[in-house]
Parts: C-alpha cells; sequence; structure tokens
C-alpha cells in the first residue's frame, strides 16, 4: 500500500481508517494495530490541542506519523542493543507500514542543495547561524528529510 504523496495528502485521518478496516479484513494483526495505535495517538493529539470537533489538518497528522516513526526508530536501536532482536524486528515492521503514508524521502544530495539556497537566503555566517538555517531548512523539507540527516549537512557546510 504505497501512495503517491500528492494524491494521498487530502484526508489522511479517513484513508488510515479506510487501511485499518481493510486490514481487519484481511486479518493482518500487525497492520491492524499499527494502525490502531497511530489513531489513538492522532485521537490524544487532537484533544490536546483542542481540536477534538475539528480535528487535525493532514499536515498536522503526517507530523504525527513522522514522530511514531522517529520513536519506533529509537526503540529498535535499544531492543537490538539489548538483545532483543524479536522486538526491534516487530518495531521495523511497523515503521515499514507507517513508512507508506509519508513523502518520498529526499537523497542527500537534494538536502544538500536545499541547505545551501537556505543559508544564502537566510546569510548565514558563522556556526551561530547553525538555528537559524536548521529552522528554515526543516519547514522546506516537511516530512521529506530526517532531521539528524539534514542537522549533519548544516553543521558541514555553516562554518
Amino acid at each position: 500500500m504505497t501512495y503517491d504523496y500528492q494524491l494521498f495528502f487530502m484526508n489522511f485521518k479517513q484513508n488510515i481508517l479506510s487501511d485499518l478496516k481493510e486490514a481487519m479484513k484481511s486479518g493482518d494483526t500487525m497492520k491492524r494495530d499499527t494502525f490502531r495505535f497511530l489513531l489513538s495517538v492522532v485521537k490524544n493529539v487532537e484533544i490536546e490541542k483542542k481540536k477534538k470537533e475539528t480535528g487535525l489538518t493532514d499536515e498536522e497528522v503526517l507530523e504525527v506519523i513522522a514522530r511514531s516513526i522517529k520513536q519506533r526508530k529509537d526503540s529498535v536501536e535499544q531492543y537490538t542493543a539489548g538483545g532483543r532482536l524479536d522486538l526491534a524486528e516487530k518495531e521495523q515492521k511497523e515503521i515499514d507500514i507507517l513508512m507508506s503514508y509519508m513523502p518520498k524521502q529526499l537523497g542527500e544530495e537534494e538536502i544538500r542543495e536545499i541547505v545551501k539556497e537556505t543559508i544564502i537566503e537566510v546569510n548565514a555566517i558563522s556556526k551561530a547561524d547553525i538555528g537559524k538555517v536548521m529552522s528554515a531548512v526543516m519547514k522546506k523539507l516537511k516530512g521529506k528529510a530526517n532531521g539528524s540527516a539534514v542537522k549533519k549537512i548544516v553543521e558541514s557546510l555553516v562554518s
């Protein structure tokens, strides 16, 4: 279930609900549980942001998904370090399911070009400007690149 990001970007929550129903019908417990957990997190964020009636925007749902992926990646590292490969494998499968909702991730060269443009735009001249560059770059890349990869590139280019 890979989605074209541009077509899929509308109605994130409805698509997740639809995918949950499909997983339940097919008996895919991994997908079912992953979608249930994701919808639960979305609902909690709606309550937290006092958007229970209106719901989250698609962009906010995308942020929730990205945060869930990051948490699972951290769990994979911890489980692997602790010798719990069974749990690490489960978390990795959940990451794979959630990644189908994310836009295509940019490669290092594409990120590097965007960072170079942004350095010029914000007139970054020293290491003190790294935060300013990171903020601007992450707004441009929203969900299309890993923050730690972007940070490494920014730090290497800002002198």
